[in-house]
């Protein structure tokens, strides 16, 4: 048992919270809204995010952040990645000494360009040998429903990864560990672009065919990035890679498909923000990561026609069509 802190309380910081208080820990969840760490404390209950769960006695939450994090053994980032910044340097002055700092995000911060734990690190003034981040197939309503699953913690210091993955489980919720933090990062960041890729040619109509062209071509799009960046290529066929591709690319639970079908229906951009209850990371993910693959020569062409549609430069059901080349002559099927 351990006494951990989970800052956010959206449908992914709620669920994780419950899959923590469930394998046997106290926790304590930071909400921003006052209204919502009461009604988590006092109902069980999270209807915004959740509807339908009635989360553990053993977890409890608050509006104070220092609250939430004081005595805490490890700490749990689930705050929209564009926020991760302002939100350590406001808790800089609370947070304990020497405790794993554990990122439940999936962004690159816009302007740095920076992974998320590279953020944590930066703004928390910690080593990398503090940081971890989970990542997999990891849809929040079914988890919080119990339905079995497997996630991977990854940190530089694998005894920092195994101490984290033994709290971060219990009878539903399976933790592997491994070292390749760029790799675990880049395969949930890049994953909700080929995401938003696929519910945008749902929403167009298309089928099945053009969907599994897009997640394969799409894998092998996100392995050469995360590999021209330092990822290990074996990263990218495991939970945190093809794991979370299947799971965000076939659901609808999904609030980055969800996103892309919306474009797909053609709605703008803006439009598509305003309709969501929660922040689709693909969409603010797009120009950082066009940004680093620009700047290494990494051909992106799915991500690139996600942009062009999200700009309004290119029509929704052209993105299929155009899914790879224009080139006259075959091109020739690189798998990495």
């Amino acid at each position: 048992m351990a006494d951990v802190a989970v800052l956010g309380a959206g449908s992914w910081g709620t669920t994780f919270a419950k899959v923590l208080a469930d394998g046997g820990n106290a926790v304590t969840m930071w909400a921003r809204r006052p209204e919502a760490a009461r009604e988590i404390a006092e109902s069980r209950r999270n209807t915004r995010y959740l509807p339908g769960i009635t989360l553990p006695d053993s977890l409890t939450a608050t509006s104070d952040a220092a609250a939430a994090v004081a005595g805490a053994q490890q700490i749990y980032l689930a705050v929209p990645s564009q926020q991760l910044r302002a939100t350590l340097a406001d808790l800089l002055p609370v947070l304990p000494d020497g405790v794993p700092l554990v990122s439940l995000m999936k962004g690159v911060e816009a302007g740095s360009r920076l992974r998320m734990s590279e953020v944590i690190a930066e703004a928390a003034h910690v080593g990398p040998e503090r940081v971890a981040v989970v990542s997999g197939p990891n849809l929040a309503l079914e988890i919080a429903q119990e339905h079995p699953t497997a996630a991977v913690v990854s940190c530089s210091d694998l005894d920092t990864a195994m101490a984290v993955a033994r709290v971060a489980r219990n009878d539903y919720f399976h933790s592997f560990v491994n070292d390749d933090v760029i790799g675990t990062e880049f395969g949930g960041v890049l994953k909700n672009l080929v995401a938003v890729a696929i519910g945008i040619v749902d929403g167009v109509g298309y089928g099945e065919n053009t969907k599994a062209s897009i997640i394969t071509r799409g894998l092998a799009e996100l392995t050469a990035f995360a590999v021209a960046h330092g990822a290990k290529p074996e990263t990218m066929q495991g939970l945190a890679g093809l794991g979370d591709l299947i799971a965000t690319c076939a659901s609808p639970l999904s609030r980055n498909f969800t996103a892309g079908r919306l474009l797909g229906l053609g709605y703008s951009r803006q439009d598509v923000v305003a309709r969501m209850n929660q922040v689709a990371e693909g969409l603010s993910s797009i120009a950082p990561v066009a940004e680093l693959a620009a700047a290494r020569g990494i051909p992106m062409p799915i991500l690139e026609q996600v942009r062009l549609v999200i700009d309004e430069a290119m029509d929704p059901k052209d993105i299929a069509p155009h899914l790879t080349t224009d080139d006259a002559e075959p091109t020739l099927e690189m798998l990495s």
